[in-house]
């Protein structure tokens, strides 16, 4: 494991990279030129073949991984686009959602909530979305007022899924502030959101593959 430009390099092989992204840095360039730092241009210097198959929100921290050649990269395309890559995450979020241990699904349909672009709302209109949580520990801040540890599984990738699923189900991400409360942004300085594991084929050795980050948080 080595790190370089603030990005922990949990794998590399000459197939793909897996990296570990900070919260508050892009994963690709945005429009603009106070937008060109991130993620994908930092690798690229040092990994010049080094391309995106997916991305993390700029406020989600964790793993994130990328190919090596655009060969390589439309085949870890497919292999998301077939769910053969899996995910899982840890967050916090507000009040004590079940019980410790307790696990269950979130299965609410997303829409584009077009006139608060990039916003992502619940809507019977929308794309067939599916999360899998499971209850890792309750927790108090330091104000003592209740939190829940969680571990979430996206089975589906819809943007913002994981932080509209939570909030939709009255337990927003502590520190999400663009579906929190104004109360629960300012519980944190960043969102408490991490990508803490992922597992996949290797898709030219045929051998499995499992990467984790512990959270920072």
């Amino acid at each position: 494991m080595s790190s370089f430009d603030d990005i922990t390099l949990r794998h590399a092989d000459d197939s793909l990279l897996v990296l570990d992204k900070p919260a508050g840095l892009l994963s690709v360039p945005g429009r603009g030129p106070d937008k060109q730092d991130s993620l994908s241009a930092r690798v690229q210097r040092h990994f010049a073949d080094a391309l995106i198959v997916h991305r993390l929100d700029m406020a989600t921290s964790g793993l994130l991984l990328m190919a090596r050649g655009a060969a390589m990269q439309r085949s870890l395309s497919i292999a998301f686009a077939s769910r053969e890559v899996h995910k899982r995450y840890v967050a916090v979020v507000v009040g004590h959602m079940a019980t410790p241990d307790a696990s269950g699904e979130i299965d609410f349909p997303l829409l584009a909530d077009w006139p608060r672009r990039p916003l992502q709302k619940v809507d019977l209109r929308g794309k067939p979305s599916l999360t899998r949580w499971r209850v890792l520990a309750h927790e108090h801040d330091a104000a003592g007022r209740p939190q829940t540890r969680l571990e979430l599984e996206p089975v589906t990738g819809r943007s913002h899924q994981l932080r509209v699923h939570l909030q939709a189900l009255g337990h927003a991400i502590v520190g999400d502030t663009l579906y929190a409360s104004a109360e629960v942004q300012a519980r944190s300085p960043r969102l408490l959101l991490h990508a803490s594991e992922i597992v996949l084929q290797h898709p030219l050795t045929g051998q499995a593959l499992s990467l984790g980050s512990p959270p920072p948080f």
